[in-house]
Order: C-alpha cells, then structure tokens, then sequence
C-alpha cells in the first residue's frame, strides 16, 4: 500500500476554472499574506478543455495580461431585424482565453514566495479542528493530504440546491475564418435575436470578431434542455449562413457549454473552514449567467478579507440582485415576458453604461427602480407576487459544472 503524504498550507484553492485561477491571481497580487496552493487536475479527462470568458471592465483591473481581445462598441439584433448600437464606456468588453489567463496566474505562482501550483485530484474534504484536510490523488495514483487553515472549493456540486425556477445557458461556438473581409473589430453582437425562437424560452446568435476575417461566433439558448451536437451545427450552420452571410468559411475551433440559470440558494460554505467560489458558491447571475465578473470581485473581497485577517467577505450577489432574478427568471420561463423583445428594450431605453451596471449588480436601487419601469410593468409585478409562494424543489439530475462567461 502507497503511504499517503502529508503537507501544510495557509490557503488551499481547489479547482483552476475563472473561480479557481482568479482567487489564487488576487491572493498573490501583492504577495501572499499566507501560503497559498492552487490544486488543479492533472492533463486527461477531468481537465476541462480550453474555453474563453467575457466580462466587461473599465480601466485597469489587473487582468491585462490574459485579455485577448476588447470591444468599445456593443449592439444588439432585434427579432424585428432592427438594431441597437451602443457605446458603454468607460466599459469595453473583454475577451479573456483560459489559456492566457493560465499562463498569467502559473507564472505568478512560480515567482511568488509561499505559493505554488499542485496537479492533483481533489477528492475528498473534511473539517478537522484546526481548519480543513484534502486528500488529493496526484498523477501516477500517489496519494497526498494536504492540511490549511482555509479551503476555497471551485469544484461542481453534485447536484443544484432546490430551486424554484430552473432553465440552462447552453451553448455551441465556432472561431471561424472567413475568405473575405466580414467583421468589424471594433464591434461585438451581445444578442441576435434574428434566430428562429424555440417554442420555450429564447434563443440568440452571439458573434464576436477577433479580424475583418476571424470571430467567435455562437449559438445560445435558454431554456430547460440542452441540444444534440447536431442540433447546435445546424442552428450555427444557419445563422451564419443565412443571417450573417458570411459566405464561405473554416470552423479552426469549438467550444460549448452549460451554464445553470436558476433562483437555488448556493450555500457558501461546506464547513468552519471551508468555502465555496464560483459556480458552486453563487457567482452565476441567475438572470443572465453572467459569471466572470462577479468571480472578479468575490475574488478581490475574498483576498481583501484574509488580508486583514478575517473571513467575513460578502457574497457574489447582494440579495437585491438575487430577487430581481428570480422574478425576471420566473417570468421568462412561464412565457409572461417576450425574452428578446424584453432584452431589446432594455437595450433600447436604458443608458448602456447603467444597464451593464445593471446585470453586473453594481447599480442603486434607484437605479434600478428606474430600470424596472422599463419593463413589462404588469406580467412582471404579477410575477413578483407570486415566486415568494412557489416551492422550491430539487433535480438529482442538475450539476453545478459547465462553462463560465
């Protein structure tokens, strides 16, 4: 039998997905206040493939280094086959690799005294009195316990919490090359709503250009199913066939994913010593499955609290932010709302810079009071009367896992 090995650490960060990367990248932004390991998965089946991340930002916020791409210009497609441009300064959106961002925090890791980088499987964490144990298997089998004062989980939850109101983000993209000229650099299609909607929930095209001649380009639905892999190539297949016209093309890479979009209540912690971030911790925007960004800053307050000595750091989302979603949500599941009419309005009648404060859950409340009045006033307070009512059940089946944006 392999003796099982047994080290020390200040913070053990499980997982190197955004939640993952970007609490050990602000752990050692100024150097670590305690010994931090990142426990990621060794190569093979349990590392997730190379996807990208989308946020919007303004200034300088320390990710420089892994943003592959921005755009200062951002327009939505009606289904009417109207448009909205908008200019969102001071944001622009930003387009990070998990590639880059890999490299970024790896090479931080290795040049930052008392933190490092662990391949290895989390699989098993328990609280013992003095913090947190993982036993982890590293590559070849060996097995390895690893004991700190503070543990931050990034991995899926086996299942959702009970929710009542649960539908899917899910997705398929293709970078594509185009034979000639296409895209303009400088702008990125949030929603195209020109798609053909399904008979629940909404669907939209989402093109993000990368060169006149090259752009991600996806197919995004939410609703309560995923599709098949032939289902998501011919919805692309159409779309940039037959709205963009884009001509002939090459498909250089895919990518696809699940986002959970639901109104569960994320616990935020597994033990006195053990924290949940992410996905599994409550990072994704119910309403939207925004992510990126919230991890960002969860990830700041995070490194912030244990700097000065203390784990009271906030959620990712205030409770605010988390009622509203589960009424927008509420509403676009039973059908109340026009999803891409209701999206496009928004666009259309709101400050573009307040309303991705808006879905980020940085704005006031009189802020959004004046977002909501905005909306479907009727379906929507008629939604709010009700989802306090409405029981919250659970789904085996559901996993925390997929794709972060």
């Amino acid at each position: 039998m392999t003796p099982r090995c047994t080290e020390n650490s200040g913070v053990l960060v499980l997982g190197g997905g955004a939640a993952g990367l970007s609490l050990a990248h602000r752990l050692t932004e100024n150097g670590p206040a305690t010994a931090v390991t990142l426990v990621e998965p060794p190569d093979g089946p349990l590392r997730p493939a190379e996807r990208t991340w989308c946020y919007w930002g303004a200034g300088t916020d320390g990710l420089e280094g892994a943003v592959s791409a921005s755009w200062s210009v951002l327009r939505l497609h009606g289904a009417d086959g109207g448009s909205v441009t908008v200019d969102p300064a001071p944001f622009t959106y930003r387009m990070v690799r998990s590639a880059d961002f890999e490299r970024m925090v790896h090479g931080r890791l290795a040049r930052t005294e008392g933190a490092r980088l662990l391949r290895g499987t989390a699989e098993a964490v328990r609280a013992v009195p003095a913090g947190a144990e993982v036993r982890c298997a590293l590559p070849g089998g060996r097995p390895l316990t690893l004991h700190a004062r503070r543990v931050f989980d990034s991995r899926p939850l086996p299942g959702l919490p009970p929710a009542r109101t649960r539908l899917l983000q899910h997705f398929r993209g293709w970078f594509v090359r185009t034979d000639t000229d296409r895209f303009d650099p400088a702008v990125a299609d949030l929603m195209d709503f020109r798609v053909p909607q399904p008979a629940h929930g909404l669907a939209f095209g989402y093109v993000l250009p990368l060169a006149p001649q090259r752009a991600l380009v996806e197919y995004t639905e939410f609703s309560r199913e995923v599709l098949t892999t032939a289902a998501y190539e011919s919805a692309l297949g159409h779309y940039c066939r037959d709205i963009l016209g884009l001509g002939r093309l090459t498909v250089e890479r895919t990518e696809q994913g699940v986002i959970p979009m639901t109104d569960a209540r994320f616990p935020r912690r597994a033990g006195h010593a053990v924290f949940r971030i992410g996905t599994a911790g409550g990072a994704t925007r119910p309403a939207t499955g925004y992510t990126f960004a919230a991890v960002q800053r969860h990830s700041r307050a995070i490194a912030a609290a244990l700097r000065d000595g203390h784990d009271r750091f906030p959620a990712p989302h205030g409770p605010r932010a988390l009622a509203m979603d589960a009424i927008l949500l509420r509403a676009l599941d039973t059908g109340r709302i026009d999803g891409p009419r209701f999206f496009t309005d928004l666009f259309r009648r709101v400050p573009a810079e307040r309303l991705l404060r808006f879905l980020d859950g940085t704005t006031s409340l009189r802020e959004e009071w004046g977002i909501g009045l905005r909306t479907p006033v009727r379906p929507m307070l008629r939604t709010a009367a009700e989802v306090p009512f409405l029981p919250r059940r659970s789904r085996p089946a559901d996993r925390t896992g997929g794709h972060t944006r």
